[in-house]
């Protein structure tokens, strides 16, 4: 066993977090960005939020249709990859709960029901199985302040 765990942790260091990847491959020009908002903004509640997509399609969740995935919304948390469960982020299924929002049916905006204060926000395309593509497709944080 220690031979099969030893090149991995080799594998992980060499190529970091961006070489794990779920098994759907991904256009490597795609982007996904926050269409309406920026970081440093201030708005006033609900928060629409719309989401930008480049170099992929969208498609919901289940679809399985080549450089297509849908949205998620990373909010309150670390970023992809730094969170809880580190790198294991980008080959595992995306969760769904107050800090991971799935927009599963293909949609391309959200309303949310943030209170005052500052909220951070990543934008992550998941495959038909809500598992980052390879490579994954996410935004920079940014951070909004809710007036």
């Amino acid at each position: 066993m220690k031979f099969v765990v030893a090149p991995a942790v080799v594998a992980l260091s060499l190529f970091g977090a961006q070489a794990l990847a779920g098994e759907t491959p991904a256009n490597p020009d795609a982007k996904v960005y926050f269409v309406n908002l920026n970081d440093g903004d201030k708005v006033s509640g609900p928060v629409t939020v719309v989401f930008g997509l480049s170099g992929m399609g969208v498609a919901p969740a289940g679809i399985e249709k080549e450089n297509t995935g849908h949205h998620h919304l990373l909010i309150n948390r670390a970023p992809i990859g730094e969170g809880e469960d580190g790198a294991d982020e980008f080959i595992y299924n995306i969760p769904a709960d107050d800090n991971h929002k799935h927009y599963g049916g293909g949609q391309t905006e959200t309303v949310l029901d943030l209170g005052p204060g500052e909220h951070t926000l990543q934008l992550v395309l998941g495959d038909l199985n809500h598992v980052p593509h390879d490579p994954p497709i996410y935004s920079d944080v940014i951070t909004i302040t809710v007036e």
